[in-house]
C-alpha cells in the first residue's frame, strides 16, 4: 500500500510525547524451549476513531523450519463504539515495517550530515528493512554488515546488494571503524558494541533489545553517547540498551531525551558532527496504532 510510514512514525511519536496517546505497559510472556517471546502492546491517541491491540511474537528457531521469526496480528477497534473493525493478519510483518520506518525516521533527525557508511548489525528480516527504509533519507549506498553466522552474512550480502555496495565484516568493531551510522537489530544478550569501537560523529539506532535481558550495547556506549534518545522513556525504565546503561550505573536517566520530544526541538538535536548519538528503540503501541490505522483508512478509500 502507498503509506508514508515514516511521516505516521513522526505523528506517532510527537502525539505519545505530547501525552496524547493513552499506553499501558507492555504485556510479554517469555518462552525458554525453544526460545521466544511474545510482546501484547495496545493503546489508542486521544481524539482519533480506532484503538490497536497487538500480539507480536518472536520466535528464534523458527528459520530452521523455515518459518520467519516475527509472527503475530493486529486488531483495530471502533473507539466510538469498541466494535471490531479490522483483523491485520500480518504475520508482524506491519511490526517489522514500522519498526524500520521508526529507524529511518530517527536517521531523519539524528545521523550525522555526511553519511560515510552505513553499519548494520544483524542480517535478518529486521536488518533487510532497516537498510531499505534507510535509503529514503540518505544518499549513502556504502554498507558494511556483520552476522554472527557468516552463511547468513553472505546470503544478506547477495539479495541486498545491487544498488548497494556491500562489505561483510568480521566483527561489529570494524562495522564501527568505517561506518558512522550504525543500526544494530539482532537479539543478543551480550554486548556487541564497546565504547572504544565508535568513532566520534557516530549514530546509533539500537533496535534489537526490547526485554529486560537483551543488550547490544556495551553501557559504556551510552555514557560516553552526547544524546541519547528513547522512543519511550517509561519503556526504557524497564528493559532496551537504555534500562541496561542505567542498572549499571553508565546512565543518568536525566539526560536521556525522548523521540517525539527530540523531533520538536532542533536544540536537543545534533548540534555538530562530533557528536555521538544513541536511540534505543524499545518499539511503543503508538507506532502500531498509527500503521494499524493507516493500513485500514487505506483499504477503505480503496474500496470507494
Amino acid at each position: 500500500p502507498n503509506i508514508d510510514v515514516i511521516t505516521a512514525m513522526e505523528q506517532g511519536f510527537i502525539q505519545y510525547s505530547n501525552d496524547q496517546a493513552v499506553v499501558p505497559p507492555v504485556g510479554e510472556l517469555l518462552f525458554e524451549n525453544p526460545k521466544g517471546e511474545a510482546h501484547i502492546k495496545y493503546g489508542y491517541i486521544q481524539q482519533t476513531d480506532y484503538y490497536c491491540i497487538k500480539i507480536a511474537s518472536g520466535f528464534y528457531d523458527n528459520p530452521k523450519f523455515g518459518i520467519a521469526s516475527s509472527q503475530g496480528l493486529m486488531l483495530l477497534f471502533s473507539q466510538l463504539t469498541g466494535e471490531p473493525k479490522a483483523v491485520l493478519l500480518d504475520e508482524g510483518k506491519l511490526t517489522d515495517i514500522r519498526t524500520a520506518a521508526a529507524g529511518a525516521l530517527v536517521a531523519r533527525y539524528f545521523a550525522p550530515k555526511d553519511v560515510k557508511a552505513i553499519g548494520i548489525l544483524g542480517t535478518g528480516t529486521q536488518a533487510r528493512l532497516q537498510l531499505e527504509y534507510l535509503q529514503k533519507i540518505t544518499s549513502c549506498r556504502k554498507v558494511w554488515v556483520w552476522g554472527r553466522n557468516a552463511a547468513n552474512a553472505q546470503q544478506f550480502k547477495t539479495e541486498m546488494q545491487g544498488e548497494l555496495d556491500i562489505t561483510i565484516a568480521e566483527t561489529p568493531a570494524e562495522v564501527a571503524q568505517h561506518c558512522n551510522l550504525i543500526v544494530t537489530t539482532t537479539p543478543s544478550e551480550t554486548p556487541l558494541l564497546q565504547a572504544e569501537d565508535v568513532l566520534p560523529g557516530t549514530h546509533i539506532t539500537a533496535v534489537g533489545s526490547d526485554t529486560a535481558t537483551k543488550q547490544e550495547l556495551a553501557s559504556d556506549v551510552l555514557a560516553k553517547a552526547d544524546l541519547v534518545i528513547a522512543d519511550s522513556i517509561a519503556q526504557s525504565k524497564s528493559r532496551g540498551e537504555i534500562y541496561r546503561a542505567t542498572t549499571d550505573k553508565k546512565l543518568d536517566v536525566n539526560r536521556v531525551v525522548e523521540l517525539g520530544v527530540a523531533i520538536q526541538n532542533e536544540d536537543l538535536q545534533r548540534t555538530n558532527q562530533e557528536q555521538i548519538s544513541v536511540a534505543d528503540l524499545t518499539g511503543v503501541a503508538v507506532q502500531d496504532i498509527m500503521i494499524s490505522q493507516a493500513v485500514y483508512i487505506n483499504y477503505l478509500n480503496a474500496q470507494n
